[in-house]
């Protein structure tokens, strides 16, 4: 992961730099409930094929994942107490523990968004810390989805500063399942409070390169998408060679 400490400037010029830079800052995506086996060993041969951050994929699928990417240096990604994040905290500590040891590193959880609605901060916090500390003592990272399109700008706010303060590797900002994706003033609120502490990653209707732009311009450092690959061939030039696989 590259370091926080750089700037949103500096993050964007070294991204754009290369299309196995801009590779790096991308999560290879597919989280639809009908995808298949055969899709999802599509998409971990293309991250495999890119040098993609990781290859993110549903709970059921991690392992298949891991064998997949075995042998390669792109790790397993895998969502929690998605898309809802209403899970009971004990299922969300016993899924990332049993995904980690299936072979996933990269954990993204949905945050408790009802009980942050209500104010039960205690709770949220609590939600969160209780899986980062189980990912982290298993070597793996915890990236805590807000779902911003469901805050107002106060809670979004409140959000951040307690996914950062539990521990939380990246922000991110959404399911890809909710109302609403990635924005640029998301983002750039989320890395107002973020600093130099965490990730942020933007997520959900990102399908162009000019999309990932922004995010990056915004203070993104990571990036989910689906259309991963054509969002690099298009730096390369060469988007209309490929179509990559659905997501979301």
């Amino acid at each position: 992961m590259t370091t926080h400490m750089q700037t949103a400037a500096e993050f964007y010029t070294e991204a754009l730099s290369s299309p196995r830079a801009l590779a790096a800052t991308l999560d290879h995506t597919l989280l639809k409930p009908e995808a298949t086996r055969a899709q999802v060993l599509q998409l971990c041969e293309e991250a495999a094929q890119f040098h993609f951050a990781c290859a993110m994929v549903n709970p059921f699928w991690v392992s298949t994942a891991a064998a997949a990417l075995a042998g390669t240096v792109v790790p397993v990604g895998v969502v929690i107490g998605f898309p809802l994040g209403a899970s009971l905290v004990d299922s969300k500590v016993d899924e990332a523990r049993r995904v980690i040891a299936l072979g996933a590193h990269d954990v993204d959880m949905v945050m408790n968004i009802g009980a942050l609605k209500s104010g039960e901060y205690d709770t949220v916090i609590a939600d969160i810390r209780h899986v980062v500390d189980v990912a982290h003592g298993q070597g793996a990272i915890v990236k805590v989805i807000l779902e911003t399109a469901l805050l107002n700008f106060e809670e979004k706010l409140r959000a951040s500063e307690i996914a950062v303060n539990a521990g939380a590797d990246f922000i991110k900002t959404s399911t890809g399942f909710s109302t609403g994706g990635a924005t640029v003033d998301d983002i750039a609120q989320m890395r107002g409070i973020a600093g130099g502490r965490c990730g942020v990653k933007a997520s959900g209707g990102i399908r162009t390169l000019a999309d990932a732009k922004v995010m990056l311009q915004a203070g993104a450092n990571r990036i989910g998408a689906s259309a991963s690959v054509r969002i690099v061939q298009e730096l390369a030039g060469t988007a209309a060679s490929h179509t990559s696989v659905a997501g979301y």
